[in-house]
């Protein structure tokens, strides 16, 4: 579902991780948007509805926020 609205919206998937954490499925995808259709705030809403109604929480952030969050 993820890549398939992805793809729709011309968003190009770069790299995918995935782990197990504390009893939880993380999927983290790393992907370029400079030939997107659709806006960054757009598309998380877009995605965290998709997501609701099968019962994922779908978070979208920019990479800035990302590589702040991780050089604390």
């Amino acid at each position: 579902m993820v890549s398939n609205i992805l793809a729709e919206n011309n968003v190009n998937i770069l790299n995918i991780n995935q782990n197990i954490l504390e009893g939880f499925f993380n999927m983290v995808m790393l992907v370029d948007m400079s030939q997107s259709i659709i806006s960054l705030k757009d598309l998380g809403q877009l995605l965290g509805e998709k997501g609701a109604a099968m019962g994922l929480d779908i978070k979208v952030q920019h990479e800035d926020i990302f590589r702040s969050m991780h050089r604390v």
